[in-house]
């Protein structure tokens, strides 16, 4: 496969799986159980988790050998700032957690398939840039195994992909009462994922020497989701060892694609 089917094929890989799973909404007639809630939200929180250590805070630090004994830095600054981004549009988008019903952002009249529907996309913006600028390093690159490696961590992404946009349209069914709003919000969500890929790879490919701290901003992002979202999504307190399970299932599987072909 050529440089370019690979990143072309990276692109589609995190919209299709992500609209795969809000297809889940036609499979379950009623809601999906919490257990299996909880085990989908474990195992995307454990593939963005391990994604952000191998695939991007780990070549961050790689990159930034220049700094010698403070080649962290990069990757530290870089880290948290991708959280503070998305406290940033936490604070500028309004939009409303499912699992908690808390408000977040600007206190606008808006119905909550809409404020749903911006919390989905919040949580897809940094999956979005952490693939492009996968890309956009591996075009500095230039070689195949590059390209071979962000290709592993679009797959990886659009892996937790799944379950994670079924998570997400299936509560938006309850909110619409309709099975194809659901399903075309869910979808909508997800088309956020190929436009911050290509942001972050042109970027990444323009900017090489700003990637150990792009790379690392993604990271920062993708962890804050985690941290502030899908965790607590997951009802850890209610089944401990079924979200600890899918959490270990994500992190080895996306830890095992990003050592096999990274």
């Amino acid at each position: 496969m050529s440089n370019a089917a690979m990143l072309a094929l990276g692109f589609v890989i995190v919209f299709a799986m992500n609209a795969f799973g809000a297809a889940f909404v036609f499979a379950f007639r009623g809601d999906v159980s919490e257990k299996i809630n909880t085990l989908f939200l474990g195992f995307a929180s454990g593939v963005m988790v391990a994604a952000s250590v191998f695939s991007l805070l780990l070549p961050a630090i790689e990159q930034a050998q220049g700094w010698g004994r403070w080649n962290f830095l990069p990757a530290v600054i870089g880290f948290f700032a991708g959280g503070a981004f998305l406290v940033l549009l936490d604070r500028l988008i309004p939009h409303l957690h499912y699992a908690t019903n808390e408000e977040e952002g600007p206190r606008v009249a808006l119905p909550k398939p809409a404020r749903l529907f911006f919390a989905v996309t919040i949580h897809n913006i940094p999956e979005g840039l952490a693939v492009g600028l996968a890309f956009g390093a591996a075009a500095t690159d230039g070689t195949s195994a590059a390209y071979l490696a962000a290709l592993m961590l679009a797959v990886g992404i659009g892996i937790q992909n799944l379950p994670e946009g079924a998570a997400v349209a299936l509560p938006m069914k309850a909110a619409t009462g309709s099975r194809w709003k659901a399903f075309c919000l869910g979808t909508l969500s997800g088309a956020v994922e190929p436009l911050f890929a290509a942001v972050g790879f042109f970027l990444a490919s323009q900017l090489a020497g700003a990637q150990p701290w792009l790379l690392s901003f993604a990271a920062g992002a993708m962890v804050f989701v985690v941290a502030e979202d899908l965790i607590p999504d997951a009802k850890l307190e209610t089944h401990p060892h079924l979200s600890a399970w899918g959490v270990m299932a994500g992190f080895a599987l996306m830890m095992a694609l990003d050592v096999a072909f990274g």
